[in-house]
């Protein structure tokens, strides 16, 4: 049985799921194989580091907080997590056959909001698990961002600029994934041309996220007014050469179909790369 004092410590995303926290909730040892991941589950990725931290708590412990399941009703006699994947996922490194655990019967929308609320209060979810799990609840259950705001207890603002964050092309949402660039870094990003090639240029600088927007901010006052006037064959053209290049590169077409081709270089070291490119190809 979960005492109230315990059933507090599992979140209250928990608690409004089990109703009275006067009440015990009732427990008990499943195999672990008789379980399986949920459907639902926001997270991805587990850190490899604080999994095996878990897995020798485990392996001195027990489970001490039992994992949230509900009855599988696509197979018979088998469960699916609600909350607690990676404790499940630890107990099988530990070499567990059985834990234990609290069966609820709820439906979808309750399964997949407090698999969001559990990870969101707990912090484990990056950025970009944690919008996606915002727009399951609005296109999938029709949320929107009041009812979000409310349920999660964040702000109208929070979730906004969480969901703006899948504006960005997929390459820029595994940079975030990957630990190469925070949120408020790619949040910079939303609604420039070329993102990409800007997003490197924050890695390879090692920029922070007052220096990154400071960049974003130089790239649209400089460049996006330029962006409207060129020809696409040409900017396109332009936009290629920066990215094999690593350099700020400007191409300037003249009517007659001449112009001028210009290379920024911080040092010799870049010079010297682009005469060896052009030796090279030409």
């Amino acid at each position: 049985m979960i005492d109230s004092k315990l059933k507090k410590g599992l979140g209250r995303g928990l608690s409004s799921l089990l109703g009275d926290s006067s009440k015990k909730v009732e427990t008990n040892k499943v195999p672990i194989k008789d379980i399986n991941r949920s459907k639902f589950q926001p997270r991805k990725n587990f850190n490899k580091d604080n999994l095996k931290e878990l897995t020798d708590s485990i392996k001195e412990q027990g489970v001490i907080q039992p994992i949230v399941v509900r009855p599988d009703k696509n197979n018979d006699g088998k469960y699916e997590i609600i909350a607690g994947e990676r404790r499940w996922l630890a107990s099988q490194h530990a070499g567990l056959h059985e834990v234990p655990v609290v069966i609820l019967n709820v439906d979808d929308i309750k399964s997949l909001e407090f698999a969001i609320v559990e990870n969101v209060q707990r912090q484990d979810l990056n950025s970009v698990e944690e919008a996606r799990g915002y727009q399951r609840l609005v296109d999938e259950f029709n949320y929107n961002q009041e009812k979000l705001s409310k349920f999660i207890g964040k702000s109208r603002s929070y979730i906004a600029n969480s969901l703006r964050l899948l504006s960005l092309p997929n390459e820029i949402l595994l940079m975030i994934e990957q630990g190469d660039i925070s949120a408020g870094h790619a949040r910079s990003l939303i609604g420039i041309q070329n993102p990409i090639f800007i997003a490197k240029k924050i890695i390879q600088k090692k920029l922070s996220v007052r220096q990154a927007e400071a960049l974003t901010r130089q790239f649209r006052n400089k460049k996006i007014q330029l962006v409207h006037k060129k020809d696409s064959n040409i900017l396109s053209l332009q936009q290629s050469l920066e990215e094999k290049t690593g350099l700020n590169v400007s191409i300037s077409n003249k009517k007659n179909n001449t112009g001028t081709i210009t290379f920024e270089y911080k040092d010799l070291d870049q010079l010297d790369k682009i005469i060896s490119s052009i030796k090279n190809n030409y």
